[in-house]
């Protein structure tokens, strides 16, 4: 269902007010933002390598990935989005796509021109300075999967990468208690975590086994939230949200 007009720019002004106090001047600068909504379906490329977007995109509903395909076709997931994160903001300043962004689950995404964000920032200098710390915080997450992927067995892996969706989800409103949705395939958590579809399953199985998680279709509940972080050797730190403790 695709959020009316009015709540994309709402959800742009709750992220932002979660990095600086907005103030009316500022806020009402962002409602005048002009955003085009769009309803994709599930698996729908948005950007692609190669790519001259002349638009940025905020995800209103749902969840994105970004991902890089070999010469041979095999895809790795480097990030997934939530509402409320706007995943191509670097396009401002890089003119040609180097990655490739897709919906997970059936989206809506509210388009941004790219002059109307530049003289946004042009005439407010403080939410310049949170868009820029929002492509700050990607890269920060990036790292940290460039670390678990080169570093970390696909047990704590999976582990991490179901802690980093249960805090970012909660930030946004998404979770109840230690429980969430997760709508993403056991083939995209194996493109994001570098392993095979068949492994990811038995990762889960022993995610289960061990108490660490509970799951019933998307839903996953988590019992014991220190176990958890332990398992994945999980530091919240690197999501730099201001409500990072648990």
């Amino acid at each position: 269902m695709v959020a009316p007009y009015a709540s994309a720019h709402n959800l742009m002004i709750r992220k932002l007010e979660s990095i600086v106090a907005l103030s009316d001047e500022e806020k009402q600068a962002l409602q005048s933002l002009p955003i085009q909504l769009a309803a994709l379906k599930t698996d729908q490329d948005i950007v692609c390598v190669g790519d001259r977007p002349s638009q940025c995109f905020m995800l209103v509903e749902g969840f994105t990935c970004v991902y890089k395909l070999t010469s041979e076709g095999k895809r790795q997931i480097v990030a997934f989005h939530v509402p409320g994160d706007m995943p191509d903001l670097h396009s401002l300043h890089l003119e040609v796509m180097d990655i490739s962004m897709a919906t997970v689950t059936p989206c809506t995404l509210g388009f941004i021109p790219h002059e109307a964000l530049r003289r946004l920032c042009e005439g407010y200098p403080r939410i310049a300075a949170a868009l820029w710390r929002e492509t700050l915080v990607d890269a920060s997450i990036f790292r940290e999967w460039m670390t678990g992927i080169g570093r970390r067995e696909s047990y704590n892996r999976m582990a991490h990468l179901l802690c980093e969706f249960w805090m970012r989800l909660r930030a946004v409103g998404l979770t109840q208690g230690h429980s969430f949705t997760l709508p993403v395939t056991q083939v995209e958590l194996a493109d994001a975590i570098g392993a095979s579809t068949v492994h990811v399953n038995r990762v889960f199985q022993e995610l289960r086994t061990n108490g660490l998680i509970r799951t019933t279709g998307a839903q996953v509940n988590i019992p014991d939230w220190e176990k958890l972080k332990e398992a994945a050797d999980f530091d919240p730190l690197y999501l730099h949200l201001r409500q990072d403790d648990e």
